[in-house]
């Protein structure tokens, strides 16, 4: 019943399109879309600096939308698809960070260029097409009958070590890969101080203690534990902040935590003398920093059997990765910490050219930009 109201939506949405198809192009617009937050992420904004640097001419439309599951939220959401359409068909590059259902499941015009940057630096867990038909994954049918994946010409990926999973979860071939990494790398690197101090002159009970940042990736079909490690932090030696995954709704009430809900992770990373993490590719950026990253995988068995990983965590961060909270925590007191894993995991799975990320993707858009406004012009003459 659910793929006939799927097949039901692409058919309305595949004869809209038709009709706004005959608009012309505007050949200086450029399209962002994503579903991960209502404002424009910090790679989109960087990328956006960098093309008003490069050409102060371009047209830049925003469509960020994050789904509440409700009926106002997918109403929100069904109108935001509707805009979203006719950008695309008068559009000649489109920008996206995450899956968006009318770049996948339209026919498009040849001249439009569609850029997938995704949302993160590494794969380290399994996703997209990786994960069909998994506990913790996506239910195939669905999948193949919403295109999941489909149209995009590039894909921007991280360092070349993860390009055999991002083939596998978009379901493309390398040479749609450009390892540029994310502009989140310029942000990071190039605002660490700033952002520390903004975080100080907020909490400045931070600059007294260590700080531990605990971020756990989501999990579809399962509950976080997040009293468990709780319940074995010293609050009289450390600062505790909790960055719960975008989609996890769990109410946190313990009134020793933090979750800075003002100030983005990547933010938070700037103060951190700890990072705490599971799957989540949150673990990159922190590498990125020099942060001691500990893997709190309570679950290992079963997020295996459920999603899976793309990289062994035991093997690679040994001494860094614990299932119990109480050992955990008794290691970060300990003050001990395998460097020598660490340095070669940062020397694996970060991207080689580091801070220049939203200059080469801008210049890039730029690059698409022109080529199809020659090959437009072609046609037309």
């Amino acid at each position: 019943m659910h793929i006939f109201f799927i097949n039901i939506f692409k058919i309305i949405l595949r004869a809209i399109y038709a009709v706004l198809k005959i608009f012309p192009l505007k050949k200086t617009k450029i399209l962002f879309l994503s579903r991960q937050a209502d404002t424009p992420s910090i790679d989109f904004s960087l990328i956006q600096k960098e093309l008003k640097t490069t050409n102060n001419e371009v047209d830049i439309v925003n469509i960020c939308c994050r789904v509440n599951k409700d009926i106002a939220g997918y109403s929100v959401f069904f109108w935001n698809i509707l805009r979203s359409m006719y950008h695309l068909a008068t559009v000649r590059i489109c920008v996206l960070d995450s899956y968006w259902p009318p770049v996948s499941i339209l026919k498009h015009k040849q001249d439009l260029t569609v850029i997938q940057i995704w949302h993160s630096i590494g794969k380290i867990k399994k996703s997209g097409y990786q994960t069909l038909n998994k506990p913790g994954g996506r239910n195939e049918k669905f999948s193949k009958a919403l295109c999941m994946h489909q149209n995009y010409d590039i894909i921007i990926a991280g360092a070349k070590v993860w390009n055999p999973y991002y083939c596998e979860s978009f379901g493309v071939t390398e040479d749609k890969l450009y390892n540029y990494g994310l502009p989140r790398i310029n942000f990071l690197i190039n605002n660490k101080d700033m952002n520390k101090e903004k975080i100080y002159a907020r909490y400045p009970e931070f600059k007294n203690k260590k700080v531990i940042c605990y971020a756990p990736t989501f999990r579809r079909n399962a509950e976080v534990k997040y009293n468990d490690l709780i319940s074995k932090v010293d609050f009289k030696k450390y600062i505790l902040i909790i960055k719960k995954h975008p989609n996890d709704k769990t109410i946190l009430r313990d009134k020793n935590i933090y979750t800075c809900d003002e100030f983005q992770p990547l933010e938070i990373l700037t103060i951190c003398d700890y990072l705490i993490t599971d799957y989540s590719a949150i673990a990159i950026e922190g590498a990125l920093l020099n942060i001691k990253t500990f893997y709190y995988v309570y679950d290992y068995e079963k997020y295996i059997e459920d999603n899976n990983i793309n990289i062994d965590l035991l093997k690679e961060m040994p001494d860094c990765v614990f299932k119990d909270a109480r050992e955990l925590v008794e290691k970060i007191e300990s003050g001990g910490y395998n460097f020598k894993a660490f340095s070669e995991y940062k020397k694996k799975y970060l991207p080689d050219k580091k801070g220049n990320s939203a200059k080469m993707i801008a210049d890039l858009i730029i690059k698409k930009l022109y080529s199809t406004n020659i090959k437009q012009s072609m046609m037309e003459q």
